[in-house]
């Protein structure tokens, strides 16, 4: 027994080797995860911004816009049409004989531009002028007439007077006289309708004559020489109109405006007009007139816009597109220069600069811009973007330099 307390006594627990042994372990361990974390996190914000996630923005494609369309509020699509224009025919019925004009040809009022055949006229005017020429001649000989009978008249009431004659001769010779003068009337009276004759011939013939109404340009030839030409086009086999003329100042842009939008325009109110054929050129407008009707199919109200500047390109019929503005703006002319413009929601300022994201393949570049003048909701970009580049509009307050973005659905 004795021993084994000896062997016991020698037994010792070293408490302070143990404690120093556990701690550094411990702080160990903690930097271990706090390395860990920070490693993970700049993987993570590496992904997102700089990997493979991308960040979801609304972008704007830049275009070159004329400073009238800053202050537009309504655009609609028309056509040029003359608002004086005729389908110009004769009046009677003939064959086509003379055809003085072609497509593209001016005229002018009163111009003889087609004549239809005219003999049997020619042969009824030689008739009726030789009938207006022996009714003349009647009245030349009545009057000789009266003049023979005159003198009878008054010798018979001399003598009457001296009782030298018997009173039945006296009667004859006054009965004589009056019926010269009589005669002299009637004949006075053929002459006059044989000169309503002549006349009713030379109109019949001038119906032949197919003469310009007013000045203007041919823009149709719908009959050739050879061709019958009738009022109204009677035979299926006949032409009614012989050429389409078109007064062209008054060229005037018919667009069609929703009814909703149709409180919106006013009458003066300036425009810019656009053609399809020459959308490089815009031409200063002005509403003409308001229809004061709508169109119960469409659901629109036709607006009539007047050209203030115009050249000779611009043709009937052709499509036009028309925004109507606000306010008249001095650059809104045939001669103003397209400007390139940024939305202002998609400029940022860093630095002191003003700058825009532009996107290029997938990711976005800052790209500093040196600007112009506002218009509207747009600012001119003097350099810094092109044409055709996207910007991005309104851009997160994180978004730079190549990070990866992509379109918001919409």
């Amino acid at each position: 027994m004795a021993d084994n307390l000896s062997d016991l006594s020698k037994l010792r627990i070293e408490r302070g080797n143990k404690v120093s042994t556990v701690e550094p372990a411990r702080s160990r361990t903690w930097l271990y995860l706090l390395g860990g974390a920070v490693v993970v996190a700049s993987g993570v914000w590496f992904f997102m911004f700089r990997g493979g996630a991308s960040v979801e923005v609304e972008t704007h494609t830049i275009n070159a816009i004329s400073p009238a369309q800053a202050d537009a509020v309504l655009t609609a699509s028309g056509y040029v049409v003359a608002q004086h224009q005729a389908a110009v025919a004769s009046k009677g019925t003939g064959r086509l004989v003379f055809l003085s004009v072609e497509e593209g040809d001016s005229v002018q009022t009163g111009q003889i531009i087609a004549q239809l055949e005219h003999n049997d006229l020619d042969a009824a005017l030689a008739e009726a002028k030789a009938n207006l020429n022996q009714a003349l001649a009647r009245v030349q000989e009545t009057k000789a007439e009266q003049v023979d009978a005159q003198a009878n008249y008054e010798r018979h009431k001399s003598l009457l007077a001296d009782q030298l004659v018997a009173r039945s001769l006296f009667d004859v010779a006054e009965a004589r006289s009056k019926r010269g003068e009589a005669a002299i009337i009637g004949a006075e009276a053929a002459v006059q309708v044989a000169q309503t004759k002549v006349r009713a011939v030379e109109v019949a013939l001038e119906y032949t004559n197919i003469r310009a109404p007013f000045n203007g340009t041919v823009l149709t030839k719908n009959a050739d020489v050879g061709e019958i030409v009738a009022p109204f086009g009677a035979s299926s086999t006949s032409r009614a109109a012989v050429v389409t003329i078109a007064d062209m100042s008054s060229l005037e842009v018919e667009a069609d405006v929703s009814e909703s939008n149709i409180q919106r325009i006013k009458p003066e109110q300036p425009c810019e007009i656009v053609l399809d054929a020459y959308p490089e050129t815009r031409y200063p407008g002005v509403v003409g007139k308001i229809v004061p009707t709508a169109d119960r199919a469409k659901a629109t109200v036709m607006t009539k816009i007047k050209f203030l500047q115009r050249d000779a390109r611009v043709l009937p019929e052709m499509s036009a597109k028309v925004t109507f503005l606000s306010q008249r703006t001095a650059e809104a002319s045939m001669t103003s220069e397209k400007k390139i413009a940024i939305p202002i929601s998609a400029l940022v300022e860093r630095n002191g600069q003003k700058a825009a994201f532009v996107l290029r393949e997938e990711t976005v570049t800052e790209t500093p811009m040196e600007l112009g003048q506002t218009f509207g909701a747009l600012r001119e970009v003097v350099s810094g973007v092109a044409v055709g580049e996207r910007v991005v509009i309104n851009p997160p307050q994180n978004l730079a330099t190549g990070m990866k973005v992509k379109m918001k659905a919409k």
